[in-house]
């Protein structure tokens, strides 16, 4: 009997210890993995066939060189701030609270207009020129906060170029953010109802249809992008499946309402609604501003559906 209990307080000892080296020597099952590097988005409208981007980046790792950099895209059109601030509102939504976007489409760059921070409500930063880039967002996310840069010790170079802010400016301030520093020393507090904002036209519903505008193409595919809402489309009474008159500049069409591309035959044009919810038209494989030779701007009507 003493020699059974001994063997079962051998098999509990046994078991306690294996527990306290458990304890004591693994990490717990909740225990967080590695803190994911800084990110920096970055956008510009530099193109890649010199190394204005590479320069950028170079200065970003020299002060940070844990970054992460997120190419967003350098093929903004030139100039374009419309398009960069559509692409900035497509892209905030899917990082995270602390990503710095860097920002540099610029053709003011050298001029009176000033070099920002902006910090939006969802907790993301943007470093860019002051020149409308940040409407879409501030119209979605809003703005909390905004400051104008003008901290020398946050810039490079004794003689900043008077046409690359992009390297001399934003880059290093974008890395002093993204590396953790106190944003708020970037320079004094501006006015967030001041920013520049782009003069968008907003599309019109009235008891005829629809009013809008193809405000851009879509990349090298050629489909016409608009600013008219899917919600405000489909309060017209088209389903899927529909030929929709359209009257687009002075031309008039019909276009078949659906779902996606293939739901049309090769090189045939269709109405439908994009990724980031708005109407769109296209052809499938093929190109619809290249076919009709659209260059956007161009009004669009859609007139209510016939009951």
């Amino acid at each position: 009997m003493r020699r059974a209990q001994r063997r079962r307080w051998g098999v509990w000892a046994f078991v306690v210890a294996a527990l306290l080296f458990a304890v004591s020597g693994a990490a717990p099952v909740h225990a967080q993995g590695p803190k994911a590097p800084p990110t920096v988005v970055f956008m510009t409208d530099f193109g890649v066939v010199d190394d204005s981007v590479a320069l950028c980046k170079g200065v970003m790792y020299s002060i940070a060189p844990e970054l992460r950099i997120v190419d967003l895209t350098h093929q903004v059109t030139p100039f374009s701030i419309l398009d960069g601030a559509r692409f900035l509102f497509g892209a905030t939504p899917y990082f995270p609270a602390g990503t710095v976007f860097l920002v540099v489409i610029d053709p003011g760059v050298g001029s009176t207009r000033k070099a920002i921070v902006a910090k939006s409500k969802r907790g993301q930063y943007f470093v860019l020129p002051d020149n409308g880039l940040m409407t879409l967002v501030d119209d979605r996310d809003g703005i909390a906060a905004v400051r104008e840069i003008t901290n020398r010790d946050w810039m490079i170079g004794a003689a900043l170029s008077s046409t690359f802010h992009g390297r001399d400016i934003f880059s290093p301030v974008g890395a002093h953010l993204a590396h953790g520093e106190d944003w708020t020393r970037v320079g004094p507090e501006m006015a967030v109802n001041r920013l520049v904002r782009l003069d968008l036209a907003a599309s019109r519903l009235d008891a005829r249809g629809l009013n809008g505008e193809v405000i851009a193409t879509d990349g090298p595919y050629g489909n016409l992008l608009t600013n008219i809402s899917g919600e405000d489309f489909l309060t017209l009474g088209y389903s899927h499946g529909q030929n929709v008159p359209v009257t687009l500049g002075k031309t008039e069409m019909n276009i078949p309402f659906v779902r996606t591309f293939s739901d049309v035959a090769l090189k045939k044009p269709l109405l439908y609604i994009d990724s980031r919810g708005h109407l769109a038209l296209a052809i499938n494989q093929g190109s619809f501003a290249e076919t009709y030779s659209i260059q956007p701007p161009v009004s669009i009507f859609f007139p209510r559906a016939k009951k």
